[in-house]
């Protein structure tokens, strides 16, 4: 649908969107940001408990709520009505055919050039994943995902010189296995979680840290994080 929708019209209701809810948070700002925060908190709880009954109904009750808070604003409600109107515009009326491109291959674009559209870990909202249970071909890991946790083993793959392992998460834990001969960069932000890396274990609270572990190897990951509420584990293997 979206490759249908021409891109003025989606930089269009996403400015009026963001406007209208600027103007909503200076008219009602309490009444939005207080029951969210609140829902916030009993949502981060509910997953710090979620083994128990009661964690797991704390959760999906402020997951629940938390929903039923956003889709008040009116900059959402809007934001709805136009994309269901242009998917009634240029999906179901529109009967012109897409025309989809010719997928050409590197060599034929430029010998020297690689695009890919897959990535090596699935982006799922909801969910666990792993990389690294069998071998496989190493690319750049760039992904983002909303419930649950992320491992990546670099052991099962080769490593090029200069590799980026960037990950956008919500809640959960991100796991990172790192070959003893491969220097590291890690740059990680989270509002709550702990971070422990090589054995060394930090609570952080709204906070920043940027590592460096560099011991003259010859390849190299760097590793970027950002969780809003989580933990992240590097190891050595």
């Amino acid at each position: 649908m979206l490759k249908r929708v021409p891109a003025k019209y989606m930089n269009l209701i996403v400015l009026l969107s963001l406007a209208i809810l600027f103007v909503e948070l200076a008219v009602r700002g309490g009444d939005v940001v207080i029951p969210a925060v609140i829902f916030g908190i009993i949502i981060y709880f509910g997953w710090k408990h979620f083994k128990s009954l009661f964690g797991k109904l704390m959760f999906f009750m402020g997951i629940l709520a938390f929903i039923g808070n956003v889709f008040s604003l009116v900059a959402v409600q809007f934001f709805l009505i136009a994309m269901i109107a242009l998917f009634i515009k240029y999906v179901v009326l529109d009967k012109e055919e897409a025309v989809v491109p010719p997928v050409l291959t590197t060599e034929e674009v430029n010998p020297g050039v690689s695009m890919h559209r897959d990535s090596l870990i699935r982006q799922t909202f909801i969910g666990n994943e792993t990389l690294g249970k069998e071998p496989y071909s190493w690319r750049d890991v760039n992904i983002h995902g909303g419930f649950g946790d992320r491992t990546i083993d670099l052991s099962q793959t080769v490593i090029p010189d200069e590799s980026v392992i960037s990950i956008r998460h919500l809640f959960g834990s991100i796991t990172v296995y790192v070959p003893y001969e491969v220097d590291v960069t890690v740059s990680h932000s989270t509002l709550f979680g702990n971070l422990t890396l090589f054995g060394e274990s930090e609570k952080l609270v709204n906070d920043t840290v940027n590592y460096r572990n560099l011991a003259g190897n010859q390849t190299h990951v760097k590793i970027v994080t950002s969780i809003l509420s989580g933990d992240l584990e590097v190891r050595r293997i």
